[in-house]
């Protein structure tokens, strides 16, 4: 039996996929995206949870779940700690759990086994050029990305798309335009596309951690230019 590094599990979550949901933090992650919240998942940390206990931890709520909610499992990148991700994955799906995975694309060579079990893909987009990509992510891994987005679609699993979207990098029409392009071109079985207005919530964390914090200056994403931006997005994805 695998075990593996948990941050946290937060039970009854509304954001993190269809319904209530159980939501699995792991740790580890090989991005260092300037926005980043969650900088103390970083490093993975010492094994704390087999597959079994993480598989009881989620059978307790799933009288809640009722015909839409499940699991979710999210980081730091879950894909960092791969086979102990598709042995829970495995498990729950014996116990009729809908299954999402909240992941940047990142960690793993392949990801073909665990995109036969799951039921969707919560997929973070950080930039759709690669000098965007570098920027944003301090990592060159866009190509990566790509070969995770091919397995995702010969997979035809279901996929929520999420945008992260900060002041002086997203926020303009070009970008907007180029990523419905980007979606529609290389992206299936897309249901839902959510714009995320960057927040420096984590900032103390960095402080706490004595990690430099890239985006100590940046201001926040206003929220009605984001819905905006969003509005926009809409009118040419649908197109």
């Amino acid at each position: 039996m695998k075990s593996g590094s948990v941050d946290s599990i937060e039970t009854f979550g509304l954001v993190d996929g269809p319904g209530i949901r159980t939501v699995v933090f792991l740790n580890g992650c090989g991005l260092r995206c300037k926005y980043c919240h969650n900088p103390e998942m970083w490093n993975k940390r010492i094994d704390n949870y087999t597959s079994e206990e993480i598989r009881k931890k989620v059978l307790r709520s799933k009288p809640y779940f009722k015909n839409n909610g499940g699991v979710t499992f999210s980081g730091g990148e879950p894909l960092m700690q791969y086979d102990f991700l598709v042995e829970c994955c495995k498990k729950i799906k014996q116990d009729g759990i809908h299954i999402a995975v909240d992941t940047a694309g990142i960690g793993a060579c392949s990801c073909k086994e665990l995109l036969h079990i799951i039921d969707m893909v919560l997929l973070d987009i950080k930039h759709i050029t690669k000098e965007g990509y570098m920027e944003i992510t301090q990592r060159d891994l866009l190509d990566q990305f790509l070969l995770f987005v091919k397995e995702l679609n010969e997979a035809n699993v279901e996929v929520w798309i999420r945008q992260v979207v900060v002041p002086g990098v997203h926020d303009n029409e070009e970008y907007i335009h180029n990523l419905s392009h980007f979606i529609k071109k290389h992206i299936k079985n897309v249901t839902r596309v959510d714009f995320l207005p960057y927040h420096k919530l984590g900032s103390e964390k960095y402080k706490s951690l004595e990690i430099e914090n890239p985006y100590i200056e940046k201001e926040e994403m206003n929220k009605e230019t984001c819905e905006k931006l969003y509005k926009l997005f809409l009118e040419d994805f649908t197109n």
